[in-house]
């Protein structure tokens, strides 16, 4: 045991990171020991009753898209998710992003009162309570949610304001499959529209497909029940899928045989077909979440890159960083388990010599497909290669990072 204490402190000492001007600080207190520090934290009923995070935790979420939220109607929008603060994978329900696209206040639902129907091409007709639901074989998985609105832009400072508009929780619930089962399909049933209980009802239409493959009707968020803002009691989880099909406050499922045009799909439509088909399934994407946009670097020496990646084509195979502008890459290190259709976190380590760089970062998904960089994305459109033209269908081209000679760092699209 003490050779290998020992083995570490010599690896410590002669390491990059202390190079770079690391110090090593004194020992914490051993366990039982009395802190030095007078201030201590008395207990309060909120943390007692639900739980508070340390006062010294500021990360928040922010408004996204250029609407304050809430509005002057008191409505909350676009809330974006902090990621440039986050660890690990998974997204606190209470920092997860939330996209209100139907401009309705937030339904009060009574889960004893909440009823949820599939109907139309099937057998049996069916209605669900929550009662219902819960008494079913459940799953949890981990998933993301994105929003459509997540786009690189050049007036973004922060990854926050590029790539905030996605999270990934841990969903439990019942697969809407075992759900159509037991009401029976009929032939020629090929689609689903999926609707929810808002004051302006939104709906969307989904392949059937899709539906017998992962869909979840989620009950469950991070281990508690879904969160108003996120659905409450009940929401669709379409793993892959762009945000606006993850339907909140879910209450019925008509089956079709054709696809339905919806509210919730005005504006999400295009007369290019090859541009349509962009529209549902997330591309494979990843984003460096540090050093990022707005942070600061102390000095040259060690670092560990850090960042999310994720693809609705299921599970992250590979993530790779650049650390001189896409010239050279190198293979990053996957942290943990890549699920599938999950933000997986990525690191790779890195000596800064103090100079001008570039950082970026690519993914490839378990169907090969690689995450794109602008200039292809252009090339392939046949489109102008510039930071202020939005790319059609869904975005998941590279985020550049600038780092300067004082260590600041800046968007690169800028």
């Amino acid at each position: 045991m003490g050779s290998k204490r020992s083995g570490r402190r010599e690896f410590l000492k002669g390491s990059a990171a202390l190079a770079g001007g690391f110090t090593l600080g004194a020992a914490a207190p051993a366990i039982g020991q009395t802190p030095t520090s007078p201030a201590m934290i008395k207990g309060d009923k909120n943390q007692i009753a639900y739980g508070d995070r340390s006062r010294f935790e500021t990360s928040v979420r922010i408004p996204h898209g250029g609407r304050p939220s809430p509005d002057a109607f008191g409505l909350v929008f676009h809330v974006a998710t902090p990621l440039q603060d986050s660890v690990g994978v998974i997204t606190p329900s209470s920092l997860h992003y939330v996209a209100t696209t139907r401009g309705a206040f937030i339904p009060d639902i009574d889960p004893r009162e909440h009823r949820f129907m599939i109907h139309g091409m099937v057998d049996r007709p069916l209605t669900f309570t929550m009662e219902d639901l819960k008494r079913l074989p459940s799953v949890t998985r981990p998933h993301f949610i994105e929003c459509a609105g997540n786009r690189t832009s050049r007036r973004a400072k922060t990854v926050q304001e590029t790539h905030g508009m996605t999270s990934c929780a841990e969903w439990t619930g019942v697969l809407l499959s075992v759900l159509l089962k037991e009401c029976g399909l009929k032939g020629g049933a090929s689609w689903f529209v999926a609707e929810g209980a808002e004051e302006v009802k939104g709906a969307s239409s989904m392949p059937l497909a899709k539906a017998m493959d992962d869909c979840i009707v989620a009950y469950g968020m991070n281990g508690e029940a879904v969160r108003p803002q996120q659905g409450y009691p009940l929401r669709l989880m379409v793993p892959g899928f762009e945000g606006i099909f993850h339907t909140k406050y879910l209450r019925r499922i008509k089956v079709v045989d054709r696809y339905y045009m919806n509210y919730n799909d005005y504006g999400h439509l295009d007369r290019e077909s090859k541009t349509a088909a962009l529209g549902y399934q997330i591309g494979p994407k990843s984003v460096i979440t540090f050093p990022s946009g707005g942070q600061q670097l102390p000095g040259r020496g060690f670092y560990e890159i850090s960042g999310l990646a994720w693809s609705g084509g299921g599970a992250i195979k590979k993530v790779e960083v650049s650390t001189d502008g896409g010239r050279r890459w190198n293979n990053a290190e996957i942290k943990g388990i890549a699920h599938r259709m999950a933000h997986t976190r990525f690191s790779y380590q890195w000596n800064w010599d103090g100079q001008e760089t570039e950082l970026q970062s690519r993914c490839t998904d378990e169907l090969g497909q690689v995450q794109p960089s602008r200039a292809q994305v252009a090339k392939h459109w046949n489109v102008p290669l510039d930071p202020s033209y939005s790319v059609p269908g869904l975005d998941n081209t590279i985020q550049p990072w600038k780092i300067a000679r004082d260590g600041s760092v800046t968007n690169g699209n800028a």
